[in-house]
């Protein structure tokens, strides 16, 4: 469940309120490999969910807009984690530093919030690019849809997150995300789905930190990591879209 991009902490995740501390969040780790993050299964306040985290390392940053670490550089982590739908919670940048906190997560890292099933996670891969994605389309539509207000709220969202081996400068960051986008609403179209995504789809890059030379300058569609990651992404979007078309 992600909105606009907040400004990155640099202090780690947000301190947990005195409210909400102690709150039952319990995790056992499932097989995967790293690159597509680490699948966890999480018992919270009585219910299961499924999150996936990766664990950064040094040097490298994130071009987000996750609700938890939006923005542009460094992380240590991302976090993609399974809520309810209905989310009942205002605070989610406070609920995901729970949930990190719980992994044992520290530094800087972004977060996304999801109601589809983690789980079901699909991934495409594309000379070294690897696209992870949670794909939740209960309410899909088209971006410049008139009376967005008036809309009945169900739980959805579409989150990508991208593991690129090559350096990109800050223009290629941001234009890597709206390469990922223009990939992402192909592969609904090419599912046969009427839609351009859902209000609340989110995308992290993620990138070793540039060197002198400032790191590779583009990543539109037709550059060298541009079309790598427009691959992978339609790959995984599309085959997490499929099954919600059969379904509608």
């Amino acid at each position: 469940m992600i909105g606009g991009a907040r400004q990155p902490r640099e202090d780690g995740p947000p301190p947990v309120p005195p409210s909400h501390q102690g709150c039952a969040i319990r995790s056992v780790r499932l097989q995967l490999p790293a690159q597509r993050g680490e699948l966890r299964d999480r018992h919270e306040d009585g219910h299961h969910f499924h999150h996936l985290v990766w664990r950064l390392g040094p040097d490298v940053r994130v071009c987000s807009s996750a609700v938890l670490g939006g923005g542009i550089g460094p992380r240590a982590w991302i976090l993609n984690a399974q809520v309810p739908g209905g989310y009942p919670r205002l605070d989610p940048d406070r609920h995901l530093a729970e949930i990190a906190a719980s992994e044992g997560l520290t530094g800087p890292g972004a977060g996304l919030m999801t109601a589809a099933d983690v789980a079901a996670y699909t991934t495409g891969h594309d000379g070294g690019v690897t696209a992870t994605v949670t794909t939740g389309l209960g309410v899909r539509g088209w971006a410049a849809a008139p009376d967005v207000d008036c809309l009945p709220h169900r739980p959805g969202t579409v989150n990508i997150v991208l593991m690129l081996p090559a350096a990109l400068s800050d223009a290629a960051l941001v234009n890597a995300v709206a390469t990922a986008t223009e990939a992402k609403v192909q592969a609904l179209l090419d599912a046969g789905l009427d839609c351009s995504g859902t209000p609340t789809d989110a995308v992290c890059v993620a990138a070793p930190e540039p060197g002198p030379d400032g790191g590779e300058p583009f990543a539109g569609p037709r550059s060298t990591w541009g079309a790598r990651i427009a691959r992978a992404v339609h790959t995984a979007v599309l085959a997490g879209a499929r099954p919600a078309r059969d379904l509608s």
